[in-house]
């Protein structure tokens, strides 16, 4: 493998926090050197000129649905791969919503084996927390974690049984494992297909209230405490879960959440129109839910942003409003969506990228997340000011249920590198 040396970028490292113009020099696939300054002098192998890109390291997505196996026409772990190295992401935790659901180690063992046959970027299975992903008899944790997976979590799916739901935060400890779930409380979303208000009342739309969140989420975070598992509310919504979640980070260190890119850039009024593909779980909530989502991640309460990346056919979104299926693809535009919140100066850059890239890899244990000597060298380069337009045509995913379909977006991608390789570079540039 040979030598590559970027220089003249802007380096942004969140986990040592460095920011300025440095040069970055890989060698065998990791890290060897990170030199600050315009150029590096007396280094071989291939350079590349960095200038006015900004040089980060690759995203680590921490919720990604694919059809594979089982649903091949909706993403494959090919599909995702490019659509993910497209967004620069180099690392995705594909949750086990398949079929069958990834609850065996034979299954986390093939998902491995597939990934790395036909995926470019890095797949780390989460294995299922119940067979079947039903919520009624719990997974065989040890042999998931020697097949190689990377946490425990019942995908889009939020165990109802408070006794079940402890004996497996227990179970995960043990193993020393994090474990993610979704919050939702079945009884209490019912029928409802977005955010319970006045819009869902005036579009003749079923609510779900916020405390379909928050009962849960406060029931998660008692039992993690008493099992002293590592635990990570996959993702949150509302201004309340936010209060709650800072409440439990002053007692324990051993709690996390995540926010969906949705939640963070869009709320409620966008489903305005009906439009199927802004019909996600959790549902888009309030603009107050929506800044309360964006004060968090300035303040650190909110750990982690992800794509909530979830491809759906036409067959189940060519459907009214509240028949349609939940989720929306966005691995493509992740780091683009985000983006929106540093060009409209809500949140700097260090703090978006830390929460895609070092956050993800500390509470999953990875070596990536970094720019550092003797990580792998996993990285992206990125213009800031790129100007793009989100298009149907341009998708690189199998399904096309984006919720930015049209956005006018600024910073894109220019290059992804996973171990050292190119896995993308944008028609045109220079890197």
């Amino acid at each position: 493998m040979s030598a590559l040396l970027v220089e003249n970028a802007r380096i942004v490292d969140p986990a040592s926090g460095f920011d300025g113009l440095g040069s970055l020099h890989i060698e065998d696939g990791e890290i060897a050197a990170i030199l600050p300054g315009p150029a590096a002098a007396g280094i071989k192998g291939e350079k590349i000129d960095g200038r006015n890109l900004v040089l980060a390291p690759g995203l680590i997505d921490m919720r990604v649905f694919t059809g594979e196996p089982g649903r091949e026409y909706r993403e494959t772990l090919q599909s995702a791969g490019e659509a993910a190295a497209a967004g620069g992401v180099t690392s995705f935790v594909a949750m086990p919503d398949t079929q069958p659901a990834i609850d065996d180690g034979a299954l986390v063992d093939y998902l491995l084996r597939r990934a790395k046959a036909t995926c470019k970027v890095n797949v780390l299975p989460a294995a299922a927390i119940t067979k079947g992903l039903n919520g009624e008899e719990i997974t065989e944790f040890g042999l998931l974690k020697e097949a190689g997976a990377v946490c425990f979590s019942d995908g889009r799916r939020s165990i109802q049984s408070s006794a079940l739901l402890r004996a497996a935060f227990t179970y995960a400890a043990n193993f020393d494992m994090p474990v993610i779930h979704h919050v939702a409380d079945a009884s209490l979303v019912g029928d409802g297909v977005m955010n319970e208000g006045l819009f869902a009342t005036v579009l003749g739309l079923k609510g779900i209230p916020a405390e379909a969140e928050t009962i849960p989420l406060a029931r998660d975070l008692q039992l993690a405490a008493l099992a002293g598992v590592r635990y990570h509310a996959a993702q949150i919504s509302t201004g309340h879960a936010i209060a709650i979640m800072m409440n439990a980070k002053q007692r324990s260190k051993n709690v996390t959440c995540g926010v969906s890119i949705n939640n963070l850039s869009l709320n409620e009024n966008d489903v305005g129109s009906y439009r199927t593909f802004f019909k996600l779980s959790p549902p888009l909530r309030s603009e107050d839910d929506r800044r309360a989502m964006v004060e968090g991640l300035k303040s650190g309460v909110i750990d982690v942003i992800h794509s909530d990346h979830d491809p759906q056919d036409t067959e189940v979104k060519r459907q009214p409003f509240a028949e349609a299926s939940d989720g929306a693809i966005g691995l493509e535009t992740l780091l683009a969506a985000a983006l929106r919140l540093v060009h409209s100066g809500d949140v700097d850059l260090t703090t978006v990228l830390r929460a895609m890239t070092q956050r993800p890899a500390e509470i999953l244990g990875l070596k990536a997340g970094r720019l550092a000597v003797g990580a792998p060298a996993d990285f992206i380069l990125i213009d800031l000011d790129y100007p793009w337009q989100v298009k149907e045509n341009e998708i690189r995913s199998r399904s096309r249920n984006t919720s930015f379909e049209g956005a006018r977006l600024a910073g894109k991608v220019v290059a992804t590198y996973v171990g050292g390789q190119k896995v993308f570079a944008l028609e045109g540039a220079r890197a």
